[in-house]
């Protein structure tokens, strides 16, 4: 039995789908049981609980040979929840499947981890689940991706609906990414719960293709045939808009988040990853167009 945490999210109900349609058998972590017909349908196990509840973790991992973890919060929640949910659940979390005999833990960090863990919350939490992880003393795999896109959330719908509607587009960072297909990451998860010679190793994980903010507003522009006036918002305005939104309960983390952004070009080398699994990630230009459809 696979345990994932953080499965009824936008990365996880797409990890979900991957396993099933492997035929591999899930059981998904819930806050909400009742709302998860759809992971239901394709065949998964639904239990209830949260990581703040190590009790609900204990349960959960009950009779699971391995354990994905997806769980994250966004970047801009402030620091204690990001510390109760992230590292503290962790260390639970690790600590249940240490107790019942988990062989392998699959976790879902982030590009710019390593690097980034002294200036934001975000980052350092990633930072502190993956040196829990390395340190179980549990078989383990770490995949670090770049931005992930897909058609029914995360960053591209947001960028989309800003230029679909909106006849100015601000460009948050000068700086590139490498965005992935959510789900060639599914894709990659899915390997990775039985790859035997990817076990103890960190991956890396981006499309092939490199790209400013700017240039991915331009590419969206052209796939919706929409003209738009775009602009590079400077950093120090993002950074005061950010330090007033700080006073705000639901933004106090937003000053962190901009410090993310402006960290510098979130790019990676995808080949070992691709190597070890045999996924073979699309393109922005394909991602773009899928999720413009």
């Amino acid at each position: 039995m696979i345990l994932i945490v953080g499965g009824t999210g936008f990365v996880g109900t797409k990890v979900v789908h991957a396993l099933r349609a492997a035929e591999l058998p899930v059981r998904v972590l819930a806050r909400k049981p009742d709302k998860q017909e759809q992971l239901r349908a394709w065949g998964a196990e639904i239990v209830a609980g949260d990581m703040t509840d190590a009790e609900s973790l204990r349960r959960a991992v009950e009779g699971c040979e391995t354990v994905v973890h997806l769980v994250a919060l966004p970047p801009f929640a402030n620091a204690q929840a990001t510390e109760r949910v992230m590292v503290q659940g962790t260390r639970d979390l690790l600590d249940a499947a240490k107790e019942v005999g988990v062989q392998r833990v699959v976790l879902m960090s982030a590009l710019g981890t390593e690097e980034g863990r002294e200036i934001a919350p975000y980052y350092n939490a990633k930072w502190e689940e993956e040196q829990a992880v390395k340190y179980s003393g549990l078989a383990h795999v770490i995949f670090r991706p770049s931005f992930v896109f897909g058609r029914d959330g995360g960053l591209l719908a947001q960028q989309i609906r800003l230029v679909r509607y909106s006849p100015v587009t601000p460009v948050l960072s000068r700086h590139r990414m490498q965005p992935i297909w959510v789900e060639d990451v599914a894709a990659f998860f899915a390997k990775a719960v039985s790859a035997p010679e990817a076990s103890n190793r960190t991956f890396d994980l981006g499309g092939p293709d490199r790209l400013t903010w700017a240039e991915l507003h331009a590419l969206i522009r052209k796939l919706l045939g929409k003209r738009r006036l775009a602009f590079t918002i400077p950093p120090g305005l993002l950074k005061a808009g950010a330090a007033v939104g700080q006073v705000l309960p639901p933004l106090s983390g937003a000053r962190a988040a901009v410090d993310m952004l402006d960290q510098g070009d979130n790019v990676c080398d995808p080949q070992p990853a691709m190597d070890a699994f045999g996924v073979e990630p699309i393109g922005v230009e394909e991602q773009v167009r899928r999720a413009v459809v």
